[in-house]
């Protein structure tokens, strides 16, 4: 079953997916056929917005993990996301694409405050949007805050890009034989605690009808392939 040609979208990018084969930071060179993607998608018709994780330099939750008071560690991963949204800015800008990075937590020196409707008129006049720093409060992913853009600027759909092609019954990298699912319903993801995104994200999405393209954003072209309704992925949508 062909998947539907979605035409504004909120791509949401994890931080490791920015790593290439490293183990920690960005890599310029994958940065940069990212930014390749993105400008094949705008060539192609998409409005886009983006957000990018901060797990590639740090994690909230893992700092927290390790005796970092929870607020302050989230503070810091949203910081970390800051760095990304200036290196997915840097590496589009090089290539011809028009960005503004615009942040939740304000940094008037290195970006744009985030105003929804200067955001939407950001994307009326072509622009790729970059929202760095999450949704500016702690105790929230980068997930939630990608479904909250993906609802506030009117997106189709959010798609997240990740290190596998889909959404698996268990996590296919521990177990080879995890089925992959082609649709879901977000009543099913929540009830069995799938991890396509963490539980106020998906809510949010189904609540706001916005359907979640889950694909691997690592395969060369797989961007371009997926926007078109083709490649593999995994749709989760509300159910009719």
């Amino acid at each position: 079953m062909t998947r539907p040609r979605f035409n504004r979208i909120l791509l949401k990018l994890s931080g490791e997916a920015l790593m290439g084969d490293g183990a920690f930071g960005i890599d310029p060179e994958t940065t940069s056929r990212m930014a390749e993607e993105i400008k094949q998608a705008k060539e192609a018709g998409h409005d886009l917005c983006i957000v990018v994780g901060g797990g590639n330099i740090f994690r909230g939750l893992a700092g927290a993990a390790k005796g970092f008071d929870r607020a302050s560690a989230d503070y810091m991963g949203m910081l970390a996301t800051v760095m990304n949204a200036l290196a997915m800015q840097n590496a589009l800008e090089k290539i011809g694409v028009d960005t503004r990075v615009q942040s939740a937590i304000p940094m008037a020196s290195i970006s744009e405050p985030y105003i929804r409707r200067r955001a939407v008129r950001h994307m009326e006049k072509g622009r790729v949007v970059i929202f760095a720093a999450g949704t500016g409060n702690p105790y929230f992913t980068t997930d939630t805050a990608a479904a909250l853009r993906a609802a506030e600027m009117g997106c189709h759909a959010l798609f997240k890009g990740t290190s596998v092609d889909g959404v698996y019954d268990a996590d296919p990298k521990k177990k080879p034989d995890a089925q992959r699912y082609e649709h879901l319903g977000f009543n099913r993801v929540l009830a069995d605690d799938l991890k396509v995104m963490d539980a106020s994200a998906v809510a949010l999405c189904r609540d706001n009808n916005i359907p979640i393209v889950v694909f691997n954003i690592r395969e060369q072209g797989n961007l371009a392939r997926v926007l078109r309704g083709e490649g593999t992925a995994t749709i989760v949508q509300n159910e009719e």
